[in-house]
């Protein structure tokens, strides 16, 4: 149940005034904004034409103190412990990081604070470090707030906004928190609204960081809302949301959803494309599957798409726009389009690529199926294959098969298209033999895996779709320190189940070291991407061009026009039934 305590009102915002989006660090920028780009649009479309958007990830030395952390984090890091490194680093890093952040901001006791930082990273990392290096890291935190407050306090005095939005995940909360701290005591008139995905999961209303977030932020932060944003902020903006109110929902305009067919196209045109290998666009929202350990269908509700030539028409006209050719689809998975996307695209003059998440089906299984995608300009298929292990699969509810997993990853490299894999390791109920299954499967995948990613499996209270159940038939157990929370806002969390964290941290780091021994890449700096993309085309011949070939601004790449079977391949499967995409 979300709290509503009273307020005092927001008066209706005349489409006259200044309205700022922004995205605070950390993280990687891969693209350009996609949520707040697609606000702008939206506000637009409704006469709010005064809309400012701002992505400080790519702010001068906001990149810098990030990389700083990681590297200082790494000091800690000897023997063994050196394996982790990668994706797995960065994502259990966030962890520390984010919560070092908020640390940092809300204490007041200096040497619970540096026990708390040491806590922090054995809770993720099982590594004990000494207080040199906790100065070190606290250091690094510390510079970048004074930065950040410059560079923050400078861009506000020269927009001058009347209403400060900011998109918040949970790599951006402790950053955001603070923007929102930074502009009301500089600039006391400015209305303060937040939204994002962090309210999908660690600030899921009924998490008991929730009331705490909410009553830390009652003098920063006026209005919240929680959920898809355009009809919310609208509404908002426009005053037609139930007065003496601070915290917004899907509830509060009777669960109405947006009409994808009139969104229009996310607008770019206030940042520096350089910055980004890509664009940004997207064919639907939400998910037609509820995965175990998932909360996409939280945040956005029923799932719904556009038409194959409604977004094919976009993509041409953002590249009319921003002469771009390569595209980062935002959806949660694109199968239920992937066909006739394509083959609108390939009936186009131009070439253009797309890289987005896919989902193991039996159209992925047929070479015949994954050529015509290539052909209409499919880059990257990001799946998430989880598990070596039918019986874990069958747990996740993935409703796909081991072999069905196998053929689609070979027809998919077999045209061409890069494979990125996730693998969720230590979910509840996985055994050792388990483990061992999805270590066997990369084995006998491990020409056909562009790159593979070990995601240890973390457990949230609220969200995930099977939050209730895990809840009701185990114990949660809270990772930090009780009186910690009042510091960090959030608890995290973990069940008295198998496999332990610890056992969890242990198989990761196995993945790894396997991924090491098969020379499946794990990229995460730009050279190591360069040394992967080389790696594909040297196994593939119908290898998609790298993102290096697309950073030459000069060329035009329309290769896939020409793409050809290499044989001829038919790949049936056992099992045919269908997904009723």
């Amino acid at each position: 149940m979300i709290t509503n305590e009273p307020v005092a009102e927001w008066p209706e915002v005349s489409t006259r005034e200044k309205i700022v989006l922004a995205l605070m660090p950390f993280g990687v920028p891969l693209m350009p904004p996609l949520g707040i780009s697609c606000l702008k649009t939206y506000l637009q479309q409704h006469r709010y034409t005064n809309v400012k958007t701002v992505n400080f990830l790519v702010a001068p030395g906001i990149q810098d103190e990030y990389a700083a952390y990681f590297r200082t984090l790494g000091e800690g890091f000897t023997g063994d412990e050196g394996a982790v490194t990668g994706n797995y680093y960065y994502d259990r890093g966030h962890n520390v990081l984010n919560n070092h952040m908020m640390a940092y901001l809300n204490h007041n006791d200096e040497e619970k604070y540096i026990h708390l930082v040491k806590q922090l990273i054995y809770t993720h990392f099982f590594i004990t470090v000494d207080e040199p290096l906790v100065r070190r890291l606290h250091g690094v935190v510390e510079r970048f707030y004074h930065r950040f407050e410059r560079l923050l306090a400078r861009f506000l005095e020269d927009e001058k906004p009347d209403v400060l939005g900011l998109s918040v995940s949970r790599d951006g909360l402790p950053a955001s928190l603070f923007a929102f701290r930074v502009a009301r005591e500089k600039f006391p008139h400015t209305r303060t609204v937040m939204g994002g995905s962090v309210f999908f999961d660690y600030l899921a209303p009924g998490t008991p960081g929730f009331e705490l977030f909410l009553e830390s932020t009652r003098g920063s932060i006026d209005k919240i809302i929680i959920g898809e944003g355009e009809l919310l902020l609208l509404k908002l903006l426009q005053g037609k949301l139930p007065r003496g109110r601070r915290v917004y929902g899907a509830a509060d305009i009777g669960g109405e959803i947006l009409d994808l067919e009139t969104a229009g196209i996310p607008d770019f045109s206030d940042f520096d494309l350089s910055y980004f290998p890509y664009l940004g666009a997207y064919t639907s929202r939400s998910c037609p599957y509820q995965c175990s350990f998932c909360a996409e269908t939280l945040g956005w509700g029923k799932y719904r798409k556009k038409s194959a030539r409604q977004v094919a028409s976009e993509l041409q006209e953002l590249h009319g726009l921003y002469d771009r050719q390569l595209y980062f689809m935002g959806d949660s998975l694109l199968n239920p389009i992937i066909t006739p996307l394509a083959r609108e695209l390939v009936k186009d003059d131009r070439s253009l690529y797309w890289d987005g998440y896919l989902r193991v089906d039996r159209h992925a299984c047929d070479p015949e199926k994954t050529m015509l995608w290539r052909r209409g300009g499919f880059y990257r298929a990001r799946m998430g294959l989880e598990s070596g292990s039918q019986r874990i699969l069958d747990m996740m509810d993935k409703q796909i098969t081991v072999e069905q997993t196998k053929k689609a990853i070979s027809a998919l490299a077999y045209a061409g298209i890069k494979t990125t894999t996730f693998w969720v390791v230590g979910h509840p109920g996985e055994t050792e033999d388990d483990f061992q299954l999805t270590l066997d499967l990369l084995e006998t995948l491990k020409d056909d895996l562009y790159e593979a990613f070990c995601i240890p499996f973390t457990y949230n209270l609220i969200g995930q779709a099977k939050s209730d159940e895990w809840r009701r038939t185990n114990t949660s157990i809270p990772l930090y320190p009780e009186d910690a929370v009042d510091v960090l806002f959030i608890q995290a969390w973990t069940m008295d189940c198998k496999p332990s964290r610890e056992e969890t941290n242990r198989r990761s780091l196995r993945f790894i070291r396997h991924l090491k021994k098969l020379g499946i890449p794990y990229p995460h700096i730009f050279s190591e991407v360069i040394a992967a993309e080389e790696r594909w085309k040297t196994l593939h011949e119908n290898a998609v061009p790298s993102q290096a070939e697309f950073m030459e601004r000069s060329r035009y790449i329309d290769e896939n026009k020409q793409i050809h079977p290499l044989m001829f391949v038919r790949n049936t499967l056992q099992d045919d039934s269908d997904f009723n995409f």
